[in-house]
């Protein structure tokens, strides 16, 4: 995905029906599931330390021929994923 343009924001709504404005990081690909990684948007008066505002992790499903985002099965699917999108994202760093 290109940033020539700027980021990419989505808008998901929770189960509560509350909305929530995410910031597109990056995808991958394990074992033959889409991921995709956030980072909540910035608004006024928010707390950066609170550690709801971190990365949020989605897996992409496909049903009746539409892609949605959907949480992970498992805190085990969520830390492998997590651990790899740590390592693509901070890969290089300490070049």
């Amino acid at each position: 995905m290109s940033e020539e343009f700027g980021p990419t924001f989505i808008t998901i709504t929770d189960d509560e029906g509350t909305e929530h404005v995410l910031e597109f990081v990056d995808m991958l690909e394990h074992n033959g599931q889409t991921y995709q990684a956030f980072f909540p948007a910035e608004t006024e008066g928010e707390d950066e330390d609170d550690p709801d505002n971190g990365l949020v992790i989605l897996k992409v499903i496909h049903e009746d021929g539409e892609d949605l985002l959907s949480t992970l099965d498992s805190d085990e699917e969520l830390e492998a994923v997590y651990d790899l999108f740590m390592e693509d994202l901070f890969d290089g760093e300490d070049e």
